[in-house]
């Protein structure tokens, strides 16, 4: 997405630019979710993410950066309202498309903790509910 550059009092400022601060960073790890996911058909996955990668992005303070988010047939089933982190997360898994098609029809739970150990696990969503 592009957005518009404002020029004031020749400062350039563009809206929105701090909000989607971890998205470049998620897109950077895009390769190594694509492959956990896939793996975490058969059993769960878990991952290292760099803490260097993400505080240099963004300085989260004392909110720090754990999250989790559930996603069930492609679609975030808890609120990312509040973590910048998890909102970039679930826009950057969104864009590709090999991820997508792997979320359909299952229920995934991503979560990084204190140690920037990121967690999937992924289940099938029955068709007969």
């Amino acid at each position: 997405m592009v957005y518009p550059t404002i020029l004031v009092f020749n400062y350039t400022f563009t809206p929105y630019m701090e909000e989607r601060t971890y998205l470049q960073t998620w897109k950077k790890y895009l390769p190594v979710i694509r492959l956990h996911l896939k793996r975490s058909l058969t059993e769960d996955q878990s991952f290292k993410l760099n803490i260097t990668d993400f505080e240099s992005a963004g300085d989260r303070g004392k909110s720090g950066y754990t999250f989790s988010i559930t996603i069930e047939n492609g679609k975030a089933t808890t609120s990312l309202a509040g973590s910048p982190v998890a909102r970039d997360l679930y826009e950057a898994l969104r864009s590709d498309d090999a991820i997508k098609a792997i979320l359909q029809d299952k229920s995934v739970k991503i979560a990084v903790g204190k140690t920037f150990l990121l967690s999937i696990k992924t289940t099938h969503i029955s068709a007969y509910k």
